[in-house]
């Protein structure tokens, strides 16, 4: 076997398992910007190097695309400021007024949306290197408890969908109003038929984009976190191989060596 075959073996195969987790999370709705993965120049890579600059990169690419949804939710949150300065003005929005506050909470739903699946994905990447290294699943995260990314990015989750439902709870409304595009629709067209009802949608949407800022903030740290740890990992694992290869090679190139100690032993006649 080629005298770096393996390494580059277990290098790609570190690389497909993260670029097949991170490809479902880096797409971006056209209204919050894109951002594209690199997978297919991970399969390429050859050396430790390469791959912890790579995955650093990812790393910023998730971030980035966390800021563009805190930055679209605060968007809507100021947006719908102003319609709500609007109708303590008068006594119902107008329709091509509320045309607007439809899509904007359309996009806040899908803010919602894309905050979720960047946590579906970025729990994946945890439980597949568990699954596929045990050295990956033995090292221990530095998040409260001992917990594990996996089930703190669903805990994240959790928290987020409670706290989207508390808010529609105290306008009298359910998630499963929200849960669709067309059921979210439905409501917004019920509700615009009263100031009241408007009023309603107005602070519910709100409350909810201010949540989704504060929910990005701490997704933000999450990711943060793991990809240190991912790379403090992948650079242990490829020091111990490389150290592995250099005693095999030391051990063949015609003098007899201690493998334990490390001391060379003068051959005996």
């Amino acid at each position: 076997m080629p005298r770096h075959s393996s390494r580059r073996h277990e290098t790609v195969h570190f690389v497909v398992v993260v670029a097949t987790a991170l490809a479902i999370a880096l797409p971006l709705n056209a209204s919050a910007g894109g951002v594209t993965g690199e997978a297919t120049e991970w399969t390429q890579l050859a050396n430790n190097a390469e791959l912890i600059s790579l995955v650093g990169k990812s790393a910023e690419q998730v971030n980035n695309q966390i800021t563009q949804i805190s930055q679209l939710a605060e968007q809507i949150q100021n947006q719908i400021n102003i319609y709500n300065n609007m109708l303590q003005n008068t006594a119902q929005l107008p329709n091509h007024i509320w045309g607007q506050v439809e899509s904007d909470l359309q996009n806040l739903q899908s803010v919602v949306a894309q905050g979720q699946g960047v946590a579906f994905s970025m729990g994946n990447i945890d439980d597949v290197l568990k699954q596929r290294f045990q050295s990956f699943a033995e090292m221990k995260s530095n998040l409260p408890d001992g917990a594990s990314f996996s089930s703190t990015y669903q805990k994240w989750s959790d928290t987020d969908r409670d706290t989207i439902a508390g808010s529609l709870k105290a306008a009298n409304l359910t998630a499963e109003q929200f849960s669709s595009e067309e059921s979210t629709m439905s409501s917004l067209r019920s509700m615009s038929e009263t100031a009241d009802g408007q009023m309603k949608a107005l602070q519910v949407g709100h409350q909810i984009a201010a949540q989704q800022v504060a929910q990005m903030q701490k997704l933000r740290g999450l990711v943060s976190q793991q990809m240190t740890m991912m790379g403090t990992w992948f650079q242990s694992e490829q020091a111990q191989k490389d150290l592995a290869q250099a005693r095999r090679e030391q051990f063949f190139s015609g003098t007899e060596h201690d493998i334990r100690s490390g001391q060379t032993m003068e051959p005996r006649w």
